[in-house]
């Protein structure tokens, strides 16, 4: 994976912003955010540890049938819970990531949450990894523990300038799957404007705890009454011009949308991924720790 090279941006400036937002971030990170980290996923990681003969009461789910067959007599599987978890931060870095009508753009609102998460990863003594991406994988962090990593994450994040403009979850989704070979919780913070990535998605969720983080802006969702507006395909580049003052267009455009975030939200579901959405019109600590109160109560 090539390196992060912001060209344009100074060191100095890439440090002062990397301490801006990790004071930002360690602001948030209070006891209640972090106790609602530790809730829901301390501890929550499984591991294989070995095997050992079938007995009286074991449930058969466990049996190992390769150990079984070779034996002559039935195995179980033995499972211990891993002391610390590996944390995934896959964050979409593409043209329509870059969008924005509000104080800050659907890109930034993901780096700052990624920058908390990691930083609660690491006060919990966990592993944080990240993984950025586009129309493919853009950089790859391996996870690990301490503040210093979770330091490098967040000047990673600021410092990322992608190759790509499009979006394609299949890449980093595959990417993933490949890398993380121990169950991992993996947070995708992405608009989710891509197609095609449902199977991917599946296979993941099989094996690690995945959790989508929608990024959205108010301005998607609905035109303002403003006449012609000339809307662009921040990936493709592609333009067309509308009549924003006739309603029936509005009407349309809001259709269309709420259309999309329904489809989005159904696959997500289909594939047994829990979803938090985040607007960049709002503060996003409520919605995350709302997230955090539902999962801990199916714990």
């Amino acid at each position: 994976m090539p390196p992060i090279n912001p060209s344009g941006t100074s060191a100095a400036e890439l440090v002062r912003r990397v301490r801006l937002l990790e004071l930002r971030t360690r602001r948030l990170m209070t006891t209640h955010f972090l106790g609602g980290y530790q809730s829901v996923f301390r501890g929550r990681g499984i591991e294989f540890s070995e095997v050992r003969e079938y007995g009286p009461g074991d449930d058969a789910r466990i049996i190992d049938w390769n150990v079984t067959a070779r034996m002559g007599r039935p195995y179980v599987k033995k499972f211990q819970e891993e002391r610390e978890l590996n944390v995934l931060l896959a964050v979409d870095v593409s043209g329509s990531s870059r969008f924005g009508s509000q104080a800050q753009s659907k890109v930034e609102l993901a780096t700052e949450v990624a920058a908390l998460l990691a930083l609660a990863a690491v006060r919990n003594n966990d592993r944080a990894g990240l993984i950025t991406f586009t129309d493919r994988v853009e950089h790859f962090v391996p996870p690990g523990k301490g503040s210093q990593h979770a330091l490098r994450i967040i000047r990673d994040l600021l410092a990322a300038e992608p190759a790509g403009r499009g979006t394609d979850l299949t890449a980093p989704l595959r990417y993933v799957s490949r890398v993380a070979r121990r169950r991992s919780v993996v947070f995708i913070l992405s608009d989710f404007l891509a197609a095609g990535y449902e199977a991917p998605l599946r296979t993941l969720a099989r094996r690690h705890d995945v959790i989508a983080v929608r990024l959205t802006d108010p301005r998607e969702a609905e035109l303002p009454p403003v006449g012609p507006v000339e809307l662009v395909d921040a990936e493709t580049g592609d333009r067309v011009l509308v009549d924003a003052a006739d309603p029936a267009v509005r009407q349309r455009f809001a259709q269309l949308q709420g259309e999309r975030t329904r489809d989005q939200q159904r696959l997500l579901r289909s594939v047994g991924v829990d979803q938090v959405d985040l607007s960049t019109a709002l503060p996003y600590g409520d919605a995350l720790m709302a997230f955090f109160r539902r999962r801990a109560r199916r714990v």
